[in-house]
């Protein structure tokens, strides 16, 4: 069960903008070919897919909220890739929503979202890729992004957190499962990163705020969490199986 170098094949989730096109343009980049899959946002995903070095990469939209949604994602990202070798878990939703101001109703339709895309979206592709991957007979990696509000708590984002918690639970699960076919099954936890989702939160007195939670005083680049992730999926990595690595630049520590 040898998984190559390079010339794999790479399923992102999400990866029309943000973390996830910086994940799929550092697999991309070392000679990778790349599904980019995403949800609603089909103009980006092609700004994505146009970014990326190299030929063969694929665009794959659907829904991996539904369970249907997310079969037909991999079975299109198999087709287009002939297989898959890596699947990087990165789609997710944060929704603000703190209990104090959250009437019941929309309390609950935030924690059932949250549910279903960033627990059983992840639970569902990672079955629906491991399958495959068992069936290849070539090994293979699946890679979670996780987040550092798993551990110290989210107050205004309370289902981000736990459903990220579980996430970690759930690689560590699967680390356990798929290790007798050589898959490895690993987490990033990352803290606070530039995107162009939250670059206004990083503007005036709360962009201060949440530079100064890091000693070195500054958040994390996409480039940053990808670089982590792609080790995670390469062939010298197996070791790391089960692990959940933190990439907060020592904002919060785990004893």
């Amino acid at each position: 069960m040898n998984l190559p170098a390079s010339g794999r094949r790479v399923l992102v989730s999400g990866a029309s903008r943000g973390l996830g096109r910086a994940v799929a343009r550092a697999f991309a980049a070392q000679g990778d070919r790349v599904a980019v899959h995403y949800a609603s946002r089909a103009e980006e995903a092609r700004l994505t897919l146009a970014s990326l070095d190299g030929t063969g990469h694929s665009l794959v939209g659907g829904d991996l909220g539904d369970p249907a949604g997310a079969a037909a994602v991999a079975d299109a990202a198999a087709e287009a890739l002939g297989g898959i070798d890596v699947l990087v878990n990165n789609a997710a939703v944060n929704v603000r929503h703190p209990l104090p101001e959250t009437p019941y109703e929309e309390w609950a339709e935030v924690w059932q979202r949250h549910v279903t895309v960033n627990l059983l979206a992840t639970a569902n592709l990672s079955h629906l890729a491991a399958r495959r991957m068992i069936d290849q007979g070539t090994g293979g990696r699946i890679v979670n992004i996780g987040s550092r509000g798993a551990f110290r708590g989210e107050p205004d984002h309370p289902a981000y957190g736990a459903t990220k918690a579980a996430v970690h639970a759930l690689g560590q699960s699967l680390a356990v499962s798929l290790a007798p076919y050589g898959i490895a099954v690993a987490s990033v936890a990352p803290g606070f990163f530039a995107t162009e989702r939250v670059a206004p939160r990083l503007e005036g007195a709360e962009g201060e705020a949440i530079r100064a939670q890091s000693p070195f005083g500054r958040v994390a680049g996409p480039d940053e969490i990808a670089a982590a992730v792609l080790w995670l999926a390469s062939p010298a990595a197996e070791w790391s199986s089960g692990t959940i690595l933190d990439l907060n630049g020592a904002s919060h520590l785990r004893s």
